[in-house]
């Protein structure tokens, strides 16, 4: 699967995938997905997101399991 929203940068964060080359990385979202904040919090947390980078990160997340 193609990931269009994680970019991986090994000059940025340590190489962490993050989302859109923002210094957001996909565990911090994926985080607070499993904490059980809404979308909408999180995109209060960070207005630089998009719902998209959200679905996104967390089907990072299961293919990197």
């Amino acid at each position: 699967m193609k990931f269009q929203r994680i970019t991986l940068k090994p000059e940025q964060m340590d190489g962490l995938p993050c989302i859109r080359g923002l210094r957001i990385p996909v565990a911090t979202v994926v985080d607070m997905v499993a904490s059980g904040m809404t979308n909408e919090a999180i995109l209060d947390a960070f207005p630089d997101l998009e719902v998209d980078d959200i679905r996104e990160a967390l089907q990072f997340a299961v293919s990197s399991a």
